[in-house]
């Protein structure tokens, strides 16, 4: 062989790889093609490991899109059963239409021609009663993607305010930036109610940025299309490269108060007087109106959401109805005390790590649950007056090797008394504001 850059004996320049340009005394097999270009052994080598590279990124992209193990409905019921109170029905329908959209994805397409759509959800239930909880312990169980957005955020394109595929973009980040398991993923979409549209049955007149358009902008990505995802978030722009997701296997599952929409099935069924989730002093057992509320949105029907502002076409994207009932009083004690994580045992836990010991009277927890009633906050205010209750205790005890034992009474939950300290001695005490013990009364 000739040496790189030589003239050759016959005069001829020497060959060179056309793509590296090394010479052909620089590399040990050179492989001449059409038109005189080259390519050498070093550059062959550099192509066949990118070849597997992308074979090994569509495998990778293949594994993440193929739905996980199937549950089958009476054990997605369990799961749930070991995270929210109460609700039977709800979960029960919730079970049944989750393994039924897995089943979907993992079935594919059926080689006689019948199409199954979309199993997406709605519930309606007031404020605190279990619906996020529901979803997300869904989610877990399943372990796919998961990511909550608020519908009041969003507006349809054009209007200063989030646009509908920046929804698709959490749920993208949810899934570590692995196309195929956002892909499969589960959208839950808040206070959907808040979107309907202002005259109900009746278009309207001017623009509804974030009602009736924001259902339409919603409409595309949850009856499956291929939406075109600003990796950065925010508003397109023409030279942004964007990231391509396939919405038609991802589950939505939106829920709001609907605060009205018992009336509007009343209506539908003949029957009158008003009635409505109670709000303000929350809902107890024994109130008339609250139980007729929930057989009526038992028969909740997608004419209903229509007439209550909901498009048609967006109602009938979401044929799974989940009526999520209000919560007295005793089903917010047992929400303190038996899920799996429940309150209770993630502050049992936390003041361990301190080495403290904490116990909840009965009367405490009724009276968390009390309060949570009557500010008309369901389970969703427990966290804040329990945390309140243990403030000062957990901002005292870091420091205080001598505590060994709290015990969380019913006047500290109200606020007219204090948590009960116990040390070495077995005298009970109380924390005074500024830090100090003193004997309890």
């Amino acid at each position: 062989m000739t040496g790189a850059g030589k003239v050759s004996e016959d005069g001829q320049q020497p060959q060179r790889c056309s793509f590296c340009q090394r010479g052909s005394a620089d590399v040990q097999r050179l492989i001449t093609g059409p038109q005189g270009v080259c390519i050498c052994n070093h550059c062959v080598e550099l192509c066949r490991h990118m070849l597997d590279e992308d074979d090994s990124e569509a495998t990778e992209v293949q594994e993440e899109s193929l739905p996980g193990p199937m549950h089958p409905p009476k054990e997605i019921m369990a799961q749930l059963d070991e995270y929210v109170v109460g609700q039977s029905h709800a979960k029960r329908v919730l079970s049944v239409a989750v393994y039924n959209h897995y089943k979907r994805i993992q079935a594919g397409a059926d080689p006689d021609g019948v199409e199954l759509e979309k199993s997406n959800i709605l519930m309606v239930g007031p404020t605190g009663s279990g619906k996020t909880l529901l979803a997300q312990t869904l989610a877990r169980m399943l372990e796919v993607p998961f990511c909550i957005v608020d519908a009041t955020a969003l507006t349809e394109a054009g209007y200063v305010g989030e646009d509908v595929e920046n929804i698709l973009l959490r749920l993208f980040q949810a899934a570590d930036g692995k196309i195929g398991r956002a892909e499969r993923g589960i959208i839950y979409v808040d206070e959907i109610d808040k979107v309907a549209r202002k005259s109900g049955e009746n278009p309207s007149i001017t623009r509804d940025v974030s009602g009736e358009g924001v259902q339409q902008a919603l409409l595309k990505i949850i009856e499956g299309t291929t939406a075109s995802v600003p990796p950065q978030g925010g508003r397109k722009h023409p030279h942004q490269e964007f990231i391509q997701l396939d919405t038609g296997n991802i589950l939505f599952i939106c829920a709001g108060l609907f605060s009205g929409l018992a009336d509007v099935v009343a209506n539908r069924l003949g029957r009158r007087g008003r009635v409505g989730f109670a709000t303000g002093k929350g809902v107890s057992a024994q109130q008339p109106h609250a139980l007729d509320e929930a057989s009526l949105l038992r028969q909740l029907s997608p004419e209903d959401l229509v007439a209550y502002g909901m498009i048609p076409e967006f109602a009938g994207r979401l044929p799974v109805l989940v009526d999520v009932e209000p919560l007295d009083e005793e089903a917010l004690v047992r929400i303190l005390v038996e899920p799996k994580n429940a309150l209770t045992q993630q502050y049992r836990h936390l003041l361990q790590l301190d080495g403290v010991e904490l116990e909840f009277e009965e009367a405490a927890l009724r009276a968390a649950a009390s309060m949570a009633m009557a500010q008309g906050t369901g389970a969703r205010g427990l966290r804040a007056i329990i945390e309140r209750s243990l403030l000062d205790v957990m901002y005292e005890i870091p420091g205080n090797r001598g505590i060994r034992r709290v015990v969380l009474t019913d006047r500290a939950v109200r606020g007219d008394g204090r948590p009960l300290l116990y040390g070495d001695d077995g005298n009970a005490q109380e924390l005074l504001p500024d830090g100090r013990l003193t004997p309890a009364a």
